[in-house]
């Protein structure tokens, strides 16, 4: 069987993987608070555990991995959202949610196999809190429930940190009904007018870090225990799982509180075997922020024609514990070696995905801490064996059955309304929007650019201008007739 090797942050070492029932593999990872369309950070996580779930499921077969990711959906800032719009809280979430699904969707991510909602794991969390109290690990005052962070003596090990430290590094405000500034909500009061349940600390909420215990506990202990699922090896480890994931911005707090409430509430040494954390990204070797105007979501790219599988193999082009840097120039070489990638398999038939083994040398890749980059370098090789490029990029998430529609779909536009002469018809209109951007770029005065991609776009035209030119390729739903305005 093959090894796979993971870098865990929890003892800063790169460890062999080895589960504590590799028939019942499960991995945890923190997913999104839906208030608004994810943005490009926001799909790193959920592209590298998507890699990771794929490997895991080819090592130890189908049938005996559990992935599970979260939707955080009861948060002050979508209490803030329903505010500002007038809408219901469970309109937005709902909404959002599906953003989500679609926008990951795209960009080639499976689904997970449980997807659990905050909302609907209420009781497990009031009933994690109430055992936390009676073990004096946690206690009510003022309507709320805080955990006592010092009575977890262990806190910080995840992060590096001492709990003295935290404080003298930082400023802490201690509230009014605080034993210690570092201890944090797991329960809060709710007004009329926000999201409550009831509970024994009266109308109130939970905690943003509590709903991850309750639920990872939930759902990779408890409900496989009812199942009859968990062998002997996984009860030798009650409340324990294999692998917990998400960004390295959740590594403290979230993380860290995740396993000081687990491990109280359990009675554990741990929470989880192994703890990943991919690293942020930036964009043009800036951090991604909206006041440098620099910010924008996956739907936005996707809206500008960047196919969900150019995003995705961007990504994995850096290392999953890099800094993953989003520029023009990535974009444009991930989109032409897609499209090389479609032009050579563009005719042939993947093989059943149910038969299909990837080449070890893949999988060695994969296995090696994620090795995404390398992982790519030998999809690269195969292009003089186009079946075996089809299909094992395919397996990594590419060359998937919409894509391959799209591209039919632009081609049999193009083909019906140029014939043979179609390249030639883009290429002129390529060289047309490259000679107004270059008088654009001397008078300042962008609006015939903008106004001739906006005329390529409503036609369906995809449109990419780099550096190096312009470039103008029929998508999906090209309607060649609507470029007689151009003529």
């Amino acid at each position: 069987m093959t090894t796979i090797k993971l870098h865990n942050t929890k003892t800063r070492k790169r460890e062999d993987f080895t589960p504590i029932d590799d028939k019942n593999v499960r991995m945890y990872v923190c997913g999104p608070t839906v208030y608004d369309r994810a943005h490009l950070g926001n799909a790193r996580p959920v592209i590298v555990f998507d890699v990771l779930n794929r490997l895991l499921r080819h090592v130890y077969g189908d049938a005996h991995v559990t992935y599970v990711r979260n939707f955080t959906d009861v948060d002050d800032k979508i209490n803030a959202r329903a505010a500002e719009s007038g809408r219901s809280i469970g309109e937005i979430t709902a909404e959002t949610t599906q953003w989500f699904l679609d926008d990951m969707a795209a960009v080639g991510a499976l689904e997970p196999d449980h997807m659990p909602r905050a909302t609907a794991y209420i009781p497990q969390m009031v009933a994690m809190i109430e055992d936390l109290i009676a073990k004096e690990h946690a206690y009510p005052a003022e309507g709320h429930v805080l955990f006592r962070v010092r009575s977890y003596k262990n806190y910080g090990a995840l992060s590096g940190r001492s709990v003295d430290d935290m404080i003298a590094g930082a400023r802490v405000e201690k509230a009014p009904y605080k034993e210690d500034p570092m201890d944090f909500v797991l329960w809060k009061p709710s007004d009329d007018a926000t999201p409550g349940w009831d509970s024994p600390w009266g109308r109130g909420r939970p905690g943003w870090h509590i709903e991850c215990s309750a639920m990872a506990d939930e759902l990779l202990w408890k409900e496989p225990l009812r199942q009859d699922r968990l062998s002997d090896k996984a009860k030798s480890a009650p409340h324990v799982f294999d692998i917990h994931g998400g960004g390295l911005d959740l590594q403290f707090p979230h993380h860290e509180d995740e396993i000081a409430q687990s491990c109280c509430a359990n009675g554990t040494d741990e929470m989880a075997r192994y703890w990943l954390h991919n690293e942020m990204l930036q964009v043009e070797g800036k951090k991604m922020s909206k006041s440098l105007g620099n910010f924008f979501t996956v739907r936005d790219l996707l809206k500008q024609d960047v196919p969900g599988e150019v995003i995705r193999f961007v990504m994995l082009s850096t290392h999953y514990r890099k800094p993953m840097d989003w520029t023009e120039k990535k974009r444009d070489e991930a989109e032409k070696t897609l499209r090389k990638w479609m032009d050579l398999t563009r005719d042939l038939e993947p093989c059943d995905p149910a038969a299909f083994k990837p080449d070890q040398k893949l999988i060695d890749a994969l296995a090696d801490d994620l090795n995404t980059h390398l992982a790519l370098t030998y999809l690269n090789a195969l292009t003089a064996q186009p079946q075996k490029l089809l299909d094992h990029a395919r397996w990594l998430g590419f060359l998937s059955d919409k894509s391959r529609e799209d591209d039919a779909k632009a081609r049999a536009a193009y083909t019906t309304s140029f014939g043979s002469g179609g390249s030639e018809v883009l290429a002129s209109l390529a060289s047309q929007l490259d000679e107004l951007r270059q008088k654009a770029m001397e008078s300042k005065d962008f609006s015939q650019v903008d106004a001739f991609k906006a005329a390529l776009l409503d036609a369906g035209a995809e449109v990419r201008m780099s550096k190096q030119g312009v470039e103008i390729m029929p998508g999906p739903d090209f309607d060649p007739a609507k470029l007689d305005v151009l003529k």
